[in-house]
């Protein structure tokens, strides 16, 4: 009988804990937002968080968008040779990687790139009690080392997304005239015939909260770190996995309201 009710017992446990744990994050949020009008930003720490956020990222998220708008070209005319519609390749590329791949790809790998280094950087910090002196040194915590990183990811991600979407386009594009020798002009001809600025809106306004999302949780996590060594690794890939889910779920929240 324990062996059947523990695998419930797990899952209700597993359930308690993730509500638990979003409403500390909204609460966490808060209070790092919150801070923000009582103190100067520092626009060095800002500028330096972007910078590792956005053009140090730039190689990783522009190889996925590029291999991504690739597939996403000849998976279409595999699709849409069937029916004759071959024309069609190029909007179906670029409504995918606008409204939904460039996005939630981009926070994806930002998520796996900046957001482990997040969490294990403040974790560091926190195992080590240089919060602690922060906080004896009356530097709050929140708005030294949360702030700029959760600012920093919502102004570049969507930046970084237009950059993603626009590679993989390209990317669909190569494959569309060079590999399967279709015409180049009709790819870019229907592009601007069936995508309309609300589709770059859309995906724009996904990337600022997704942004918001990796950076919160991943900083939240940070703070959490407990247990040495062992308990950096175990709270950064709980950054990780619980940025990626909540990026997805908020993903299909937006498409639903959106589209």
């Amino acid at each position: 009988m324990d062996a059947i009710l523990n695998p419930f017992e797990s899952i209700g446990k597993f359930i308690l804990k993730t509500i638990n744990d979003l409403g500390s994050i909204v609460i966490y949020m808060g209070e790092a937002l919150l801070s923000i009008p009582r103190y100067r930003i520092n626009f060095n720490n800002l500028i330096e968080q972007m910078i590792f956020i956005g053009m140090d990222s730039f190689y990783v998220v522009g190889l996925t968008g590029f291999f991504t708008g690739m597939v996403l070209s000849l998976q279409a005319y595999y699709a849409a040779k069937v029916v004759g519609v071959t024309y069609m390749i190029g909007p179906t590329v670029t409504l995918a990687m606008t409204r939904e791949l460039g996005p939630v790809l981009t926070a994806l790998m930002i998520t796996a790139r900046c957001g482990s280094s997040m969490a294990s950087e403040i974790g560091t910090m926190k195992v080590t009690e240089q919060i602690d002196a922060l906080e004896v040194m009356a530097v709050d915590p929140y708005y030294y080392l949360a702030v700029p990183r959760i600012l920093a990811a919502i102004i570049m991600l969507p930046i970084m997304a237009i950059l993603c979407s626009l590679i993989g386009i390209i990317g669909g594009y190569v494959v569309y005239a060079y590999f399967l020798g279709l015409n180049h002009v009709t790819y870019i001809e229907k592009i601007y015939q069936y995508i309309n600025l609300g589709d770059i809106y859309g995906g724009l306004l996904k990337s600022v909260f997704f942004g918001a999302i990796l950076a919160t949780i991943s900083t939240f996590k940070g703070f959490e770190t407990t247990g040495g060594a062992k308990g950096i690794g175990k709270f950064t890939t709980q950054a990780v996995v619980l940025s990626s889910i909540c990026i997805l779920l908020a993903d299909y929240l937006f498409t639903s309201i959106l589209f």
